[in-house]
């Protein structure tokens, strides 16, 4: 039997973006939907995108974004990131939520381990050594194999870059797959469509690639949605041009 696994992260508060990505895998079967993070901040529908997670019983972790958010929850500050027109996108997030959107964000583990079909799972924002690294599909594949070597997963899905890679990494113990999906809400690679991945899991054979596959995809969504409910906010306008040029533009 094969399964399925719709793997998100980096939503952002984007819910016309998930919306397009549900569209696009409705004729698949979908059995496990996890998310790495970073599910808030930015984009203007947090209580909408936590409860399409909280619908489809996504497995979710937190990322930087969302830790932020639970700090104004726990009734704490924090300094980064200091400019104003970041820090908006922070508090009217905040002052958006609604009860089940908090308490879903207080919930949230920074890291999730399961076991399906004989593979063990990792869900890490940024990296299984640091909450906050960095991995791009252009990182050294030294740094690959480091991580590889310490970590007791047999796949490691990752977020925080909005960079989609897969990485399989030999080594004696067995192989390691590295896998970011890309950013569902905010890309920043001049591409502004939203980025997710499908994970086919079979119980691992004789030889372990028939076992797994791994497909990056790209969908269309309704940008100028956000746009108009950024502009109701009265948010800053660079991030209209953000969404619509698909870049981080400050």
């Amino acid at each position: 039997m094969t399964i399925n696994i719709l793997v998100l992260s980096d939503i952002h508060g984007n819910h016309p973006a998930l919306q397009a990505i549900d569209a696009a895998v409705r004729g698949l079967e979908i059995h496990y939907v996890f998310n790495c993070g970073d599910s808030t901040v930015y984009a203007p529908f947090p209580n909408e995108t936590l409860a399409w997670l909280r619908n489809h019983q996504a497995l979710s972790i937190s990322g930087n974004t969302d830790d932020k958010i639970v700090r104004l929850l726990e009734g704490k500050s924090f300094k980064k990131p200091s400019k104003p027109d970041k820090r908006c996108m922070y508090t009217s997030t905040f002052e958006q939520l609604d009860q089940d959107a908090k308490h879903d964000l207080l919930a949230l583990r920074k890291q999730a381990t399961i076991e399906l079909a004989g593979w063990r799972i990792g869900l890490f924002h940024g990296s299984p050594e640091d909450h906050e690294e960095f991995l791009f599909s252009n990182t050294p594949g030294q740094r690959f194999m480091e991580l590889a070597k310490n970590c007791r997963e047999h796949i490691v899905l990752t977020g925080h870059s909005h960079s989609p890679y897969y990485k399989q990494i030999r080594q004696n113990k067995g192989s390691v797959h590295f896998i970011n999906p890309g950013s569902a809400g905010r890309m920043f690679d001049g591409d502004p469509r939203a980025s997710y991945a499908i994970l086919e899991l079979e119980r691992p054979g004789p030889k372990k690639l028939q076992g797994l596959r791994v497909q990056h995809f790209r969908v269309a969504y309704d940008i100028e949605r956000v746009v108009a409910e950024l502009e109701r906010q009265n948010l800053p306008a660079i991030y209209s041009n953000m969404y619509r040029q698909g870049k981080k533009l400050n």
